[in-house]
């Protein structure tokens, strides 16, 4: 356990964004889910708004958003055919 004050407010800061940031996974993981089981329009775009949420919030770089929203559309595609 931290002694020093300002260790003692990292670590409660630490804990408040690993929950935070578990929970955005959380979300993005079910939109996945979603769109896999249902690959229709809507279930895309929210999986691609969840993404876009977490480039915002800094929990993933930008480039591998685009990456994961183009597979997305990529398996969108393929269910279509």
């Amino acid at each position: 356990m931290p002694i020093i004050k300002s260790a003692k407010k990292a670590a409660r800061q630490a804990e408040k964004r690993t929950a935070n940031n578990q929970e955005i996974k959380k979300t993005i993981k079910a939109a996945l889910k979603a769109f896999k089981a249902d690959p229709t329009a809507e279930n895309m775009s929210k999986a691609q708004s969840e993404y876009d949420k977490a480039v915002k919030k800094g929990l993933l770089k930008k480039n591998t958003a685009s990456r994961r929203k183009a597979s997305l559309a990529k398996f969108a595609k393929a269910a279509k055919a």
